[in-house]
């Protein structure tokens, strides 16, 4: 009965969902499994981090994702890289555990063997127009072995209070938001995020995020897929923004989401974070289909490193394309209405730059591959109730959509 429960909590939690590069970690514990099965199948390094969050390195093809029935047969795409005058790309798809090039790689030279999507969508070079200056906010990069990826370990939310966890499943979610909903046949989205920690109740089992989202299908029956920042201390015990991805559950909590790269640290924090009239960060983060395995890939940062992707197996609607997106903020849980969370800075959008929330570069991709600036007469922005959280300077050019957003809900 306790498994039931904490499943139906993260699926109640699962419009979570952002990463980058940080430091700071130390190994804790290193051994191997002396069993028949291959030394590189079940070699193990935990780490610790600084912030106390423990990864595990497990083997890239025994990651939760394989144990969903429908990715039994999954193979990983890996693109070679031949060097010559040109670095030219021939992708396939193999077995990680029983294919050396992908765990025997001198870490002193170039990889010329990566997990990666087979194309990447024309016009990502494209600068910003944004006048103001950020500095690049960063995931946790947690030194996982190449062949194995990081795996959170979910101590602080096996501590979940019974209180908390008949609270989420006997209440019906709340939900407030602020930002832009796009309403038409897409492939993808991109986005540059402002970084903050908003403040949530500590015992309220409420959340405050603010990322990506992209839908298909009737209600009831959709599929969804997600990446952002949270904040959220019922969950983990912290205030911290951490970085996630979701379908029907966050990061690896459930089976389906297929992680690639051995240094990202899923559900790890974002630091550092944007000072309210002070420095200001960002996340970059972008969601795409591939052209021809139609999986959907997330890449973050200024050079879009794949982090991992949904494989499009998983899917019935979304299996060849969205119909809809929100980029933003919202708040979600028990008292997300009645006693509401901050949404990004925590100020309302007319403050300005400094002081409030800011997104920009929205962008979403078309059916030619190709990034381009979303329809003004398909996108709706707005705010659930502008009594707590508000929308503004909302703004369209050649670069995408930009805008400030979000508020301080019930903190004033």
């Amino acid at each position: 009965m306790k498994e039931k429960k904490s499943f139906r909590v993260a699926l109640l939690l699962s419009y979570l969902v952002l990463v980058a590069a940080g430091k700071g970690a130390r190994t804790i514990q290193q051994w191997e499994n002396t069993s028949q099965i291959p030394t590189y199948q079940q070699f193990k390094k935990t780490i610790m981090m600084e912030d106390g969050d423990i990864y595990d390195c497990i083997d890239v093809n025994l990651q939760p994702a394989f144990n969903h029935p429908l990715l039994k047969d999954h193979t990983i795409q890996v693109c070679i890289f031949f060097t010559t005058v040109m670095r030219i790309r021939n992708c396939e798809s193999v077995n990680p555990i029983s294919d050396s090039r992908i765990r025997d790689v001198n870490p002193n030279k170039p990889n010329p063997y990566e997990m990666e999507p087979t194309s990447f969508p024309i016009g990502l070079n494209i600068k910003s127009s944004f006048p103001h200056v950020v500095s690049q906010a960063h995931f946790s990069i947690v030194e996982c072995p190449r062949g194995m990826v990081p795996i959170l370990r979910n101590g602080r939310r096996d501590q979940i209070s019974a209180h908390f966890i008949d609270q989420a499943i006997n209440k019906d979610a709340q939900l407030e938001e602020a930002g832009m909903k796009y309403f038409d046949d897409l492939y993808g989205v991109q986005a540059t995020i402002n970084v903050y920690e908003p403040k949530v109740k500590k015992d309220s089992g409420d959340l405050s995020q603010t990322g990506i989202q992209i839908d298909n299908g009737p209600k009831g029956h959709m599929d969804s897929i997600n990446a952002c920042y949270s904040v959220s201390p019922s969950f983990y015990g912290d205030t911290f923004a951490r970085f996630h991805v979701g379908w029907s559950c966050i990061d690896h909590d459930c089976p389906g989401f297929v992680q690639v790269s051995h240094n990202v640290g899923l559900g790890g924090r974002v630091k550092p974070v944007s000072v309210y009239n002070g420095p200001q960060y960002v996340i970059h983060i972008l969601i795409f289909k591939d052209p021809k395995t139609h999986n959907c890939w997330l890449a973050y940062g200024k050079d879009k490193t794949p982090v991992g992707y949904w494989p499009s197996s998983l899917f019935t609607s979304l299996k060849d394309k969205g119909n809809f997106s929100y980029t933003g903020g919202h708040a979600s849980g028990p008292t997300a209405s009645s006693d509401s969370p901050q949404i990004g800075s925590g100020h309302f959008a007319s403050e300005g730059y400094g002081k409030a929330a800011f997104i920009k570069d929205i962008q979403i991709i078309d059916n030619n591959n190709k990034l381009v600036t979303p329809n003004e007469e398909k996108a709706i922005s707005g705010s659930s109730d502008l009594r707590k959280y508000t929308i503004g300077n909302y703004g369209v050019d050649d670069h995408g959509v930009h805008m400030y957003y979000g508020g301080p809900g019930n903190f004033v």
